[in-house]
């Protein structure tokens, strides 16, 4: 019999499709990507190529100047940005109800790593570090802009997953609204607090810590596990164990413990899945509230393995056709 699960942190209901479950192995691809070559003449994120992109906002590199050769991680404004740094956040409106502004903000990319076909899952964990750092700061910096209000972290890896350009990289924008389903989710976890006295993802960790059948790994600071109410096969959280509602409080120490737990969690599906399209979001307080106790930044992986049709686009209900519980245990029994 199929089940209605409830996500205790945004209330929302998924469908665990029971009579429709596929089992894990049922999710890998049957035939891997095709390899990529470690350098592409025509790629803008190749070393030797910095002349086809924006200048950088920063960059970690061996020496040199900027916006040439030697870097190991690089952020560059995008080319083709969503929203851009110039312009007016006064709201208008404009015909009565209809209310527009000026598209300001700011759309960067981290650009991961110097080699073409590099990826995350097959990385050292001393550049997972390094591209956390970058993410750290470049957040920070964008930060101290008071008109942006929300600063989102995000990585497209393949096609399914929206990636135009097979280079490793990632995005930040900073906009200068906080949008209503984001809204939402501190609106829920403020509830929670209110009722409770108590952070609903810090209350998630210890259910999970206690009942670990969706448990991947625990470190001595963060947990990774398949939710409870998970909308998709194989997605999975990374939380840190200590409260923090922001991104940019996290130290370097955490960020290198952070690092080898994402590295992992990554290749495991890299092995487990041949390599699956996939997005991941470092979800994060708004800027002015980053000292709330109510928010717990975590990072979120959906692997792009199903596509949404028309029930889940119209309900907002998402049918998961896999048990949390039975891939997380295909994933502990993977090499790590």
């Amino acid at each position: 019999m199929p089940e209605l699960r409830q996500d205790p942190a945004t209330k929302q209901w998924v469908i665990i499709a029971r009579e429709r479950a596929k089992r894990p192995h049922d999710f890998i691809k049957p035939v891997p990507p095709p390899p990529l070559p470690s350098y592409k003449e025509d790629c803008p994120f190749c070393p030797g190529n910095e002349r086809m992109t924006p200048p950088e906002t920063m960059a970690y590199r061996k020496g040199g100047p900027p916006n040439g050769p030697g870097w190991w991680v690089r952020a560059i404004l995008n080319k083709f940005s969503a929203l851009v740094p110039d312009g007016s956040i006064s709201r208008r409106e404009e015909e009565g109800l209809f209310r527009k502004m000026d598209g300001v903000g700011q759309h960067e990319v981290i650009i991961e790593s110097p080699l073409h076909n590099q990826c995350i899952a097959l990385m050292e964990n001393g550049q997972v570090e390094e591209i956390l750092l970058a993410y750290r700061e470049r957040y920070l910096a964008l930060r101290e802009d008071p008109r942006f209000k929300l600063i989102i972290i995000f990585k497209n890896h393949g096609r399914a997953a929206g990636t135009s350009l097979d280079h490793p990289h990632s995005q930040l924008v900073a906009t200068p609204i906080v949008p209503l389903n984001i809204r939402h989710r501190f609106e829920k976890a403020a509830s929670h607090f209110d009722d409770d006295g108590t952070c609903v993802y810090c209350d998630i960790i210890r259910e999970g810590l206690r009942a670990p059948t969706r448990m991947l790994q625990e470190t001595e600071r963060f947990v990774a596990f398949h939710p409870f109410a998970s909308r998709a096969p194989f997605e999975t959280w990374i939380l840190p164990k200590e409260h923090q509602a922001s991104f940019g409080s996290i130290s370097m120490r955490d960020a290198k413990e952070f690092a080898g737990v994402l590295r992992t969690t990554l290749f495991q599906l890299y092995k487990g899945l041949n390599n699956p399209d996939y997005n991941y979001i470092i979800h994060t307080a708004p800027t002015k509230d980053e000292h709330e106790e109510y928010f717990h930044w975590h990072l979120q992986i959906l692997p792009r393995l199903v596509t949404p049709a028309g029930f889940e686009l119209g309900t907002g209900i998402f049918i998961n056709a896999a048990l949390p519980e039975e891939t997380a245990a295909f994933i502990r029994n993977l090499p790590a």
